[in-house]
């Protein structure tokens, strides 16, 4: 995601590019030869990685994020800060790059919550300020004398994930597609207050339903959660990835919102590449006004293509395998091991972002409001672009591997013998080996010399870093 300003937006990347040592696809066929190596070592010591006999099933269990674990002090504490956010947005200053707002929702919500959960494991359900509104209406006495009933409306089971499901589009859509509107300050601070009313409805309606499948942060740090090293009371063993024993629900609605985390990512990324630069001036020419369109089809385009992709592999593991799963329920199987590959893109796609948008907090944080003192300066290169891009192939190499070992365990357990469990691997394996190829080329684009002055001068009219509008 960029960090829009009044005039453009920060990029992911800037300054001077980093000149590869070696070719791109040298380091792109050397991550996949890792991944690959990794399976023949994970297979070699698989007595030690999976003590379940083949064809055996993981024990089926709720997959629902657990209960909103309210703190008197903490959930206050989330509430009255959140509001006071909002208010600092609406009636702040609108300079984007100078009011806390957005960086609160963009930066601190939607990025390094997310980070932290994936490495703690979810410790936001009592300080969830959406969670605390949500048992604020879920009020006995309040319900009776509103809707004359003092229990809940039962969840209906077709509806599965699919209200967090539409609100975290919405918010992917206003990341990578209406950035501009959807980050000015009075706009965040709207929403914000709009959507703590909302789940101060909806809890009042559904009760606790609603925090356990509707609210999409509460949705969103559960499935980054169970990465986490710590379980803060959800289901799983203790240690990394350990709440991904636990199966995500075999349903459409469950599948697309796990499935969004890593292509919401993968699309931003795309967004910097000269080669999409290059696609959208050809279809929509130079400051054409139907970009907002273009995106929006192109990111359900992607949506689904990744989606066939990755059933139609896991299909043919499952059919390798003898087992009788069709595309979604043989997918939704093997979706533990895509989250370690999507959190492992959220690290190399926004680090660099993170370590400029920070530097505005301290400020920030003593006049939320804004203007920042002009005596603030923005370090804007504080580490050299070759330090992101090495971190970077380290990070996704290891967490497809990662995701190889998850992917191990989980086959061992379905074949139904030994030489099928074995087998049904393989197709696994050749997307895994595909997707670290892709991921590598993708993150190079905006860091290294493989882009063109081309791109370089649309990254200048598109995304321009905050220090340019002081």
């Amino acid at each position: 995601m960029a960090f829009p300003l009044d005039v453009g937006a920060l990029a992911h990347a800037f300054g001077e590019r980093y000149e590869l040592p070696l070719p791109l696809w040298l380091f792109v066929t050397g991550g996949a030869l890792v991944v690959l190596l990794s399976f023949f070592l994970v297979l070699r010591g698989s007595r030690s990685l999976a003590s379940a006999a083949p064809g055996s099933a993981p024990d089926a269990a709720p997959d629902t994020v657990p209960p909103f674990s309210y703190r008197p002090v903490a959930s206050t504490l989330g509430l009255l800060v959140t509001v006071g956010i909002a208010v600092a947005g609406i009636t702040g200053t609108q300079a984007t790059a100078e009011n806390l707002a957005p960086l609160f929702f963009w930066v601190i919500l939607w990025i390094v919550v997310p980070l932290s959960c994936g490495l703690l494991g979810d410790w936001t359900r009592p300080i969830n300020p959406f969670g605390a509104a949500s048992r604020l209406g879920d009020n006995p006495r309040l319900r009776k004398a509103l809707l004359a009933r003092s229990e809940p409306l039962a969840w209906p089971v077709g509806l599965g994930w699919w209200p967090a499901l539409v609100l975290f589009v919405l918010l992917v859509l206003g990341e990578l597609v209406f950035q501009l509107h959807a980050t000015t300050p009075s706009f965040v601070g709207t929403m914000l207050v709009l959507y703590l009313l909302a789940c101060l409805v909806l809890g009042l309606l559904l009760g606790p339903a609603w925090t356990a499948r509707g609210e999409v942060f509460g949705a969103l740090f559960n499935a980054w959660g169970r990465l986490g090293f710590l379980r803060f009371g959800a289901p799983g063993r203790r240690g990394f990835a350990g709440g991904l024993d636990v199966p995500f629900e075999r349903s459409l609605s469950r599948l697309l919102f796990v499935l969004l985390m890593l292509v919401s990512i993968n699309f931003d990324g795309l967004l910097s590449t000269p080669q999409w630069i290059d696609y959208e001036r050809r279809t929509i020419g130079a400051g054409g006004h139907d970009i907002d369109l273009l995106r929006m089809g192109s990111l359900v385009v992607l949506v689904l293509l990744i989606l066939a992709v990755f059933a139609g592999f896991a299909t043919a593991s499952a059919r390798a395998g003898r087992h009788t799963d069709g595309p979604v329920t043989a997918l939704a199987g093997l979706l533990p091991s895509l989250v370690p590959i999507a959190y492992g893109y959220l690290i190399a796609h926004y680090l660099q972002y993170l370590v400029l948008n920070l530097q505005f907090l301290p400020p920030l944080l003593r006049r939320p409001g804004g203007p920042v003192p002009d005596s603030f300066h923005l370090e804007r290169e504080p580490l050299p672009n070759s330090f992101y891009w090495y971190l970077s192939v380290v990070v996704i190499v290891a967490v497809h591997v990662v995701a190889v070992v998850i992917a191990h365990r989980y086959l061992r357990m379905r074949g139904s013998d030994q030489k099928a469990a074995v087998r049904s691997e393989l197709p696994w394996l050749v997307a895994m080996v595909g997707y670290t190829a892709f991921s590598l080329f993708l993150i190079a684009q905006p860091l290294t010399e493989a882009g063109t002055e081309e791109h370089e001068e649309h990254e200048g009219l598109h995304r321009i870093p905050l220090s340019q509008t002081r």
